[in-house]
């Protein structure tokens, strides 16, 4: 009876944060607490939520496929780095843990949701970018090919808010539509999550079992609430972003 009630908790825990991974970000501040609660350490905790959300990076990138026709530049410039910076992630989480990192996850944090509040009046700024493939000169895709090399590394160390700091990016880039904003970001998910989750599989850090049954709660919530946020409009979703943007910093802050 007590795993069936922490089964159904796990299974909510995923379905609400891979909703909330394919509006924003920052689903592992739901997955990665609730493992912990159900008594597994940090580092184990936080292997089997990476794991968890690898799938349902796949059902929020499917609820977005029709918004990324004419995007492979950007998607390209997004995958390299992640691929590399995720497996670096991994690498130093098995090295050092969480314990440093924690320290300055929710200065990040916050400075990522600052970023994006202020990347409307940033863009005004800047000369109008296309909304497709924005003409941008090489050193601005290098820049933002070095900032998603670090935003992977920090997103295959813990990875709670690498998609607030994605979208921040991406709007100073030049992209106005949210919604292709969104699928971008769940395909370099993909691969942060993907390339994290080989290393700590090959370290035995992964609880396969409950990894498993995230990973269906995690699929049907990614896939309803890329719906749900093409239904209700890009100006709602903008505003949802900050809200969970300081609400994850202030977690993070006096956890």
């Amino acid at each position: 009876m007590i795993d069936l009630f922490r089964d159904a908790v796990l299974f909510l825990a995923a379905f609400s944060a891979g909703a909330i991974n394919s509006v924003a970000g920052g689903g592992t501040l739901i997955t990665f607490p609730s493992l912990v609660a159900v008594g597994l350490s940090p580092v184990m905790a936080n292997a089997t939520s990476t794991m968890a959300m690898v799938p349902s990076s796949f059902g929020s990138l499917s609820g977005y496929r029709n918004r990324l026709a004419g995007s492979g530049k950007i998607a390209l410039a997004l995958t390299l780095p992640s691929l590399l910076g995720g497996a670096l992630g991994a690498v130093l989480l098995i090295r050092a843990g969480d314990v440093t990192f924690a320290r300055i996850v929710p200065w990040l944090v916050f400075g990522a949701t600052a970023l994006f509040m202020a990347q409307g009046w940033l863009r005004k700024r800047s000369q109008r970018a296309d909304d497709v493939e924005p003409k941008r000169a090489p050193h601005q895709w290098l820049a933002l090919m070095g900032w998603q090399f670090l935003v992977a590394i920090y997103g295959g160390f813990f990875g709670a808010g690498m998609g607030i700091l994605m979208l921040a990016a991406l709007g100073l880039l030049g992209l106005r539509d949210i919604h292709r904003m969104n699928g971008l970001k769940n395909l370099a998910a993909i691969a942060i999550n993907g390339v994290a989750a080989v290393v700590f599989v090959h370290q035995d850090k992964v609880r396969w079992s409950l990894a498993l049954l995230m990973a269906s709660g995690g699929i049907l919530g990614g896939y309803a609430g890329a719906g749900l946020a093409q239904r209700v409009g890009q100006e709602r979703v903008r505003m949802l972003v900050p809200i969970i943007g300081v609400a994850m910093g202030v977690y993070l802050l006096v956890r």
